[in-house]
């Protein structure tokens, strides 16, 4: 079975009051989110004034993130689908504002207030159809056009991702391209398997001099970073648990006479009233009299 949880359930239901509460209480995990969370605030690349800025922490959870926010003297908002860890996060009396909200139905924030935007290990889900009504791309698209609504013009975005595989990713990216984005993919650690982060790293406005995509750390000092996406691989693979599309049957020939006859007595056994058969029945009408 798989260990990659958006696999398993949607995630108002796979963090429930145990995960949610076993999630927080994890010093391996509280440990791995406060340096994702620096490394992400890192890229942001915000201007070092003092002066405190508004941040969006999409997939906030139970607050382990907003924390790092927190000691860096910014203010944030917390957006998140669980209710279990939101309700952990109003017990742990986080700094920030909680929101209760599915970012793939877009953001609820008025334009250009927020300053920039950092997301730990939670865009992907939205590559998962959760509900027969849930379609990846469109959820991408609401999530990224209403992002780029909300943000200052020049502000950042950075999102720490596990892309299930690489037209995964290429996904989310061109999603976030058409919406208007600049930026590209930052790779920490590439050559290690256990190491390797990847970070999406995105500009809102024109793009310039100054929103180059930075480049990403490795073990002896080499970095890589990918600018760009690559347009060979345009399927992309979602999970298990989308439910298929029912396949329809297409007839170029049309519903003929044995297709009338065996409907006309199925009604009859229903106990219907249905006109007689005739040599008439089932007979093509030519277009005009």
């Amino acid at each position: 079975m798989s260990n990659r949880p958006e696999l398993l359930a949607p995630p108002e239901i796979f963090y429930d009051d145990s995960e949610a509460r076993k999630y927080t209480s994890s010093s391996r995990i509280i440990d791995i989110q406060a340096r994702l969370s620096e490394r992400a605030l890192e890229l942001l690349a915000l201007s070092v004034d003092g002066i405190p800025r508004l941040l969006l922490d999409i997939g906030c959870g139970s607050g382990l993130s907003g924390e790092t926010l927190t000691e860096n003297g910014h203010q944030w908002i917390g957006l998140d689908v669980s209710q279990s860890m939101l309700n952990i996060a109003l017990e742990r009396e986080v700094e920030g504002d909680l929101l209760l909200g599915d970012m793939g139905q877009g953001l609820a924030l008025r334009p250009g207030i927020i300053d920039g935007a950092i997301s730990i290990s939670a865009v992907q889900w939205l590559c998962n159809a959760d509900k027969s009504s849930h379609e990846p791309k469109l959820r991408l698209k609401a999530f990224f056009g209403s992002l780029y609504r909300c943000l200052a013009r020049g502000a950042r975005a950075v999102f720490q991702v596990y892309p299930e595989n690489i037209a995964q990713r290429e996904l989310i990216l061109r999603s976030a391209m058409h919406a208007g984005f600049a930026g590209g993919v930052v790779i920490d650690y590439p050559h290690s398997t256990k190491s390797r982060k990847e970070y999406l790293v995105l500009t809102c406005g024109v793009p310039s001099t100054s929103t180059a995509v930075p480049r990403g750390g490795g073990e002896d000092g080499e970095s890589y970073s990918e600018d760009e996406s690559s347009e060979e691989n345009q399927t992309v693979c979602i999970s298990d648990r989308n439910r298929p599309k029912k396949k329809q049957k297409i007839t170029r020939k049309g519903k003929g006479k044995d297709w009338i006859f065996r409907k006309k007595d199925q009604l009859r056994r229903k106990g219907n009233a249905v006109p007689p058969d005739t040599r008439y029945t089932g007979r093509k009408r030519k277009a005009r009299f």
